[in-house]
């Protein structure tokens, strides 16, 4: 059956594969020691909820992409791009959750039924946690078999 553990597993190794990604984590994000610098660029996936369609399974995932923001110590000159480089954390962290959306809509994981159903949802974060961090936090239906035997 594909289930709890091999969703995550196959989201996680997706994640993964992505240069912009160093980590993945799941559970309660207030538990995992975000002081860490040497975690980050990481990806922390939340299990929402899982509804029983009969024959398959949609799980309700949010993800949050980030990383740390680095302040520059030099003056401000472009007050558009400010002195940090958080623009470019948006940048990166919405490529590698748009890598995975994709992924998930047509390229091997679709074909493997691990599938996105309905619209995906990126809603961008700053300074959330215990370090100063931006990033994305993407909300997703992913639909698999409910292969479960009931003999």
């Amino acid at each position: 059956m594909k289930g709890f553990y091999n969703v995550l597993e196959t989201i996680k190794n997706q994640l993964l594969s992505d240069e912009d990604c160093k980590t993945v984590t799941t559970g309660d994000i207030t538990r995992i020691d975000l002081s860490k610098q040497t975690m980050f660029p990481l990806s922390h996936i939340i299990v929402n909820n899982v509804l029983n369609n009969t024959t398959t399974l949609r799980f309700n995932l949010s993800i949050l992409a980030m990383d740390i923001v680095n302040v520059s110590k030099e003056e401000t000159v472009d007050i558009f791009r400010g002195n940090n480089n958080e623009q470019d954390i948006l940048n990166t962290q919405l490529v590698v959750l748009n890598k995975l959306v994709e992924i998930l809509k047509r390229g091997d994981l679709y074909s493997d039924l691990y599938q996105v159903d309905g619209q995906a949802n990126f809603e961008p974060f700053y300074d959330r946690f215990e370090n100063e961090v931006a990033g994305w936090a993407l909300s997703f239906d992913v639909l698999v078999p409910n292969d479960v035997s009931i003999c």
